[in-house]
């Protein structure tokens, strides 16, 4: 199965992590198998080793997802190559919701204002409830101070800044807070963190549309589960 991911190309420690998941998990085999042309196109387009870290990320979030059997993860329902979420997930019993992956590609502290969040706001669908996972290195994932980032980035909007969301490709303060709403929560998820400081979660007072409480717990605690034999 990974040398059809990888057209045989094994030799990177991305593909070395992501075969051993392959091995090690049938639900994420069969998720693979399921969204093989999606990953090989994504692989084959990420040229450079950073890029490779950023499919890595979204992969390893389905992997660890699909730990918990009341848990389903579609890739890319909204089309390939379309700017929607990566995934949307299902927990038993609950409404499903999207799940957006970023990857910081520098330590949480040196995160730009509003650097993880902004960028994703536009991809984020109406009428349906949306989270966005920011994968970060460190030793805790409450490095990432998600209430103070959006807090700053509401700051702004209240301050009607127009020209800060014109220059981020938002229709302005207010284009920017329509997007806002659509973001019913945030994961920071630091996946080389000890044990209970491996994901934090916000939880985005003026959302729109919430997001099934038992369900975000549910995938809080699958981004904190030991990650040993990654």
């Amino acid at each position: 199965m990974a040398a059809r991911l990888f057209d045989g190309a094994e030799t990177d420690p991305v593909a070395e992590d992501i075969a051993g998941w392959l091995a090690g998990s049938a639900r994420f085999r069969a998720f693979a198998e399921a969204h093989r042309d999606k990953i090989r196109k994504k692989l084959r387009i990420a040229t450079d080793i950073e890029a490779r870290r950023d499919v890595r990320a979204e992969l390893g979030a389905a992997h660890l997802l699909l730990a918990d059997r009341r848990i389903e993860v579609a890739f890319e329902a909204y089309g390939s190559g379309k700017a929607g979420p990566d995934f949307t997930v299902r927990f038993r019993g609950e409404r499903s919701f999207n799940l957006e992956v970023t990857r910081l590609r520098r330590a949480p502290g040196q995160a730009t204002l509003g650097g993880p969040l902004l960028p994703k706001l536009r991809q984020l669908p109406p009428s349906v409830p949306n989270v966005l996972l920011i994968a970060t290195e460190g030793d805790r994932a409450g490095a990432l101070d998600l209430p103070g980032a959006a807090h700053a980035l509401k700051a702004r909007a209240d301050a009607k800044e127009d020209a800060f969301f014109l220059t981020r490709g938002f229709e302005g303060a207010r284009g920017f807070y329509q997007r806002f709403r659509r973001l019913g929560a945030v994961i920071a998820w630091c996946e080389g963190a000890p044990p209970r400081a491996r994901a934090s979660l916000w939880l985005n007072p003026e959302a729109r549309i919430t997001v099934p409480q038992r369900a975000i717990r549910a995938c809080l605690l699958a981004f904190d589960a030991d990650q040993a034999g990654w």
